[in-house]
């Protein structure tokens, strides 16, 4: 028996789908848009990122700023050679051979007539920056600074802090311890010294419009917390370079009384030693005229 072949057909041919996007380029182009977008998203974000990381930047960098400001403007208020304020004295050129010996917050007894003796043994004029209401209990002790020839200069009634104080607070002190000083020597203070060296703009315009020339220093014994002699004379000598203005104590502003032993003792070594180098010591008003001179 024969067997017959089967008949066979062909099978038909599967219908592949396109993709979506068409064709490869077209895929291509489609994927190019999407990268693009992408892109510029990103350069979007980036570019919003930038601007707040600057405005952040912008906002710090301007509250440093004001706050570097202001510490140097609170500074300034204090500094003794600071000019922010307004010209002050502090002294000839670095070199020069002349120092000028100044003494804040008497009279004070006994130790601004202590003071008095050492001077007078060195043949030395120094300034005094007196406190009115202590001009008021020791005016002997004032007419005393005169007559030796020492210069004396006006440091307000009470001692208070001008940088606290109003023009017009200022200018009543100021005035009614230039009034006690001219009752006390018949003369009238040319010089004035802030308390705690502390002023802003108005007080050295107050000073001035009253016939006062503001005078700071350039070196300090630091010897207000009565330190030994020792240490007073050696801070002293640290910052001598000629021409300065040295700052120490006769009295204290609390009250009247205060032990300044260590300073006495410490002027006559000061001198001693710089006298010995060939330097002159003058007053303030003399070291001014040389100034101006200059």
């Amino acid at each position: 028996m024969r067997r017959e072949k089967l008949a066979t057909k062909p099978l038909p041919k599967l219908a592949i789908p396109k993709p979506l996007w068409g064709s490869h380029d077209m895929g291509r182009q489609s994927g190019q848009r999407i990268n693009s977008l992408a892109h510029r998203t990103l350069t979007s974000a980036l570019q919003v990122l930038h601007c707040i990381y600057n405005r952040f930047m912008f906002e710090v960098v301007a509250s440093v700023a004001g706050l570097t400001a202001a510490v140097a403007a609170g500074y300034q208020t204090m500094a003794p050679t600071g000019q922010w304020y307004g010209r002050t004295f502090i002294g000839l050129e670095r070199g020069t051979k002349k120092l000028a010996l100044t003494y804040d917050d008497g009279p004070n007894d006994p130790h601004t007539l202590r003071l008095l003796e050492i001077l007078a043994q060195h043949n030395v004029p120094a300034t005094f920056f007196v406190i009115g209401r202590f001009v008021a209990q020791r005016p002997d002790i004032v007419r005393e600074l005169a007559r030796a020839g020492h210069a004396v200069g006006n440091h307000t009634f009470s001692h208070p802090n001008l940088i606290f104080a109003s023009a017009e607070r200022a200018r009543k002190e100021i005035l009614d311890c230039q009034q006690l000083l001219l009752e006390t020597t018949g003369e009238t203070p040319r010089l004035f010294r802030p308390p705690f060296g502390g002023r802003r703009p108005g007080t050295l315009q107050v000073a001035r419009t009253l016939g006062l020339e503001p005078v700071m220093w350039n070196v300090t014994g630091y010897d207000w917390n009565r330190p030994r002699a020792e240490s007073i004379v050696d801070k002293v000598s640290r910052r001598i370079r000629g021409g300065d203005v040295i700052l120490l104590h006769d009295g204290s502003h609390v009250r009247m009384g205060a032990n300044r032993s260590q300073t006495v003792i410490a002027t006559g070594q000061v001198i001693a030693k710089y006298k010995a180098r060939g330097y002159e010591f003058v007053t303030i008003p003399e070291m001014m005229r040389e100034a101006a001179i200059r």
